[in-house]
């Protein structure tokens, strides 16, 4: 402002001739930009200055880390074997690290510290929900125990600089950014900008006075594991454990006490986290809830001493809590509070899912009816037992009315096999009260099945002048062009489709060497039409086999398909052959709120491939072929020995002694397997 008042001044005394006035203007702003420019130089020079004395503050408790031998191959993640980095906790040789530096379960350890002194460690306990390991090494120096950062001092905006001791033992590496965010990843970490990777992994997080923020993890807010979120590296979001927090669980670490995330054993309703009450869908019976004396329906209002409006809410408070550690519940029933205080377990016996014994007729859009009309009655079932046939109505369920197939289901999730259960059963103009003994899922293919909704009659044209019907989506054979993939991908819709009826969804998922695209649609047609289904068939960039990395894409491939025509959530089944089953599971296990069914031919379950937890509201069901005789015969046994063991109904069609494609009929069987799994 003073430049341009001398220059204005100036103007004005000389009249018309600014020449002198003009030299007198840039020279003013020349002097102006030196100055800012020299201000900027001072102010880099300083920054600069204070960055290495910060990262010189925390040097002697940064270490090289180098691990021998163990698995090459961690899920699909091939794991290097280049050194990491670990951050010293105390000074009688404990060092944290990130449990991503140990998913291959390494032969040995060896530390470098800052003097380049070398030991072996050993690895004492792991924190499984912050995914952090303390190691021990044998030392008679006294190592050099950095600051943290208390809780409260932590700002969004202040510097970050993640600092790691990969590349060259004797000096440390790093990159700065900025804190760009707290209480991420549920409440457990520090989220920053600066360049994140596994060469720093396991070191510090640093604020610009030298003090540890948090030490550096891959984190993901839906994965859990020593794997999730590592594909986030580099990117301009990462994570760290805040130190101070470390520091509150170290006695327990030290003893060998392994830390386990926190589990209240109940699922909520829907899949919104962010725009729905917090109704709790299922309570597990051998849960802290259930024992807390909380029950299915209930709307969780406050947790931790924090109101709760929304699911991401309840899971934020519980994120950041271990097994072991108690937390208080206040939930609505009806017009009435319960206030209680839960102990969270560190697991829940798996869920294995109760059986009536019928297959529910399923209505057409439109259609009203009370009660749940029985399509078919599985032999020998709970339901056959007490004399249920098809043609009945079930009325009510435990003494609540069952007005679909999702309410008696709902009812069903809350109970466990063994248990009895009240049934209302309209025939005719009779009542029937009956109590059946809930069995477990079959694991049997079925016999032939009655259809399972009315005739389909043609739909009323429009009775108003003006009035047109509205525009029907594509039939036939149907080329889906997914953005952001170059994969193709076809699908069959029949030619019949109408959106009245809901419709199973098959994603075919090929073998090495592609797919015969006549071929498919002609095996496919009849089952297709007969049965309900809409088949989908993704093919892989490379016809010889399929990357990890197409999961995305095959799971875009439903969702598209789901968004544009009328399908049945409880008929989405995966199934591939060969390499193609290998991304059924890969896909399928990670994804339990779409895919119902995962069915594979000649193909082994990838063994580091994780089986989560089975869920009382996301029903899951394999189908395996076995040859006797193949060279994957032990490791499709293993497979289903992983699944069988978390309560997962595992179907096994045995095909001789070597792998094969299935023939017609067996391939009608699997197809009614896939028409049957909205059973009850």
């Amino acid at each position: 402002m003073s430049g341009r008042l001398k220059a204005e001044g100036c103007r004005l005394k000389v009249g018309n001739s600014g020449a002198a006035c003009w030299a007198l203007l840039v020279a003013t702003s020349l002097m102006m930009s030196a100055g800012h420019a020299l201000a900027a130089d001072e102010l880099q020079r300083r920054e600069e200055q204070a960055m290495k004395a910060a990262v010189a503050r925390v040097a002697p408790s940064v270490v090289r880390i180098e691990t021998v031998g163990g698995l090459e191959r961690v899920g699909q993640v091939l794991i290097g074997t280049g050194p990491t980095t670990g951050l010293v906790v105390s000074a009688e040789g404990h060092i944290v690290s990130s449990a991503f530096n140990f998913a291959q379960k390494p032969d040995s350890i060896l530390v470098t510290l800052s003097d380049g002194s070398r030991h072996a460690a050993k690895l004492v306990a792991t924190d499984h929900s912050r995914m952090l390991v303390l190691l021990k090494i044998e030392t008679e120096a006294k190592l050099t125990v950095p600051e943290a950062v208390p809780l409260a001092e932590m700002r969004v905006g202040q510097w970050s600089l993640a600092v790691g001791r990969t590349f060259d033992a004797g000096q440390t590496n790093l990159s700065v950014g900025i804190v760009s965010a707290l209480d991420r990843i549920w409440g457990k970490a520090v989220q920053t900008d600066a360049k994140i990777s596994p060469n720093n992994y396991g070191g510090p997080l640093i604020d610009i006075a030298g003090r540890v923020l948090g030490v550096l993890v891959p984190m993901s807010p839906d994965g859990t594991g020593e794997m999730a979120g590592v594909e986030w590296y580099d990117s301009g979001i990462g994570f760290a454990i805040p130190l101070a927090g470390v520091v509150q669980v170290l006695p327990k670490l030290v003893q060998g006490q392994d830390l386990q995330p926190g589990v209240l054993g109940v699922n909520l309703k829907g899949a919104d986290l962010y725009g729905q009450a917090t109704t709790l869908a299922a309570v597990r019976a051998t849960g802290p809830a259930y024992k807390a004396g909380f029950r299915a329906g209930d709307v969780i209002v406050e947790a931790g001493g924090q109101p709760v409006t929304r699911p991401a809410e309840l899971k934020h408070q519980l994120g950041r809590l271990y097994a072991g550690e108690k937390i208080k519940l206040v939930a609505r029933r009806g017009d009435g509070r319960i206030d209680r205080e839960v102990e969270l377990a560190d697991k829940i016996e798996p869920f294995d899912f109760p059986f009536l014994g019928i297959l529910p007729m399923r209505p057409l859009a439109g259609e009203k009816a009370a009660g749940l009309v029985v399509r078919y009655v599985y032999p020998d079932s709970p339901a056959a037992t007490v004399g249920i046939k098809a043609g009945d109505r079930i009325q009510a369920v435990g003494g609540t009315e069952v007005e679909s197939a999702d309410s008696l289901a709902q009812k069903l999730q809350n109970l466990a096999p063994g248990e009895p259960v009240q049934i209302e059963v309209r025939r005719g103009s009779e009542t029937l009260l009956l109590r059946p003994i809930l069995g477990r899922l079959p694991e049997s293919l079925v016999d032939e099945l009655p259809p399972a909704h009315a005739a389909v009659e043609p739909p009323v044209a429009p009775d108003k002048p003006g009035e047109t019907e509205p525009e029907q989506p594509q039939v036939g054979v149907v080329a889906l062009k997914i953005p952001e993939f170059q994969n193709e991908c076809l699908a069959y819709v029949p030619e019949s489709y109408d959106p009245r009826v809901a419709y199973g969804v098959v994603v075919w998922l090929h073998a090495p060497g592609g797919l015969k695209q006549d071929e498919l649609i002609e095996l496919w047609k009849p089952l297709c039409q007969q049965h309900d289904f809409i088949l989908v068939a993704p093919k892989a960039t490379d016809r010889t086999k399929w990357q990890p990395t197409e999961g995305r894409f095959v799971r875009r491939a439903l969702d598209d398909v789901m968004k544009n025509y009328t399908t049945d959530p409880s008929r989405i089944v995966l199934l591939g052959q060969e390499g193609g089953g290998a991304m059924a599971y890969l896909v399928g296990l990670a994804s339990p709120d779409v895919v119902r069914a995962v069915a594979v031919v000649d193909s082994p379950m990838p063994r580091l491939v994780q089986v989560p937890e089975t869920e009382p509201v996301h029903r899951l069901a394999f189908f395996t072929t076995l040859a006797t005789k193949s060279e994957t015969t032990a490791a499709v046994e293993a497979g289903i020995k992983r699944l069988r063991a978390m309560k997962y109904p595992v179907t096994v069609k045995e095909v001789g002694e070597q792998g094969r494609s299935l023939l017609t009929d067996e391939l009608e069987a699997l197809v009614r397997w896939f028409d049957a799994l909205d059973r009850l």
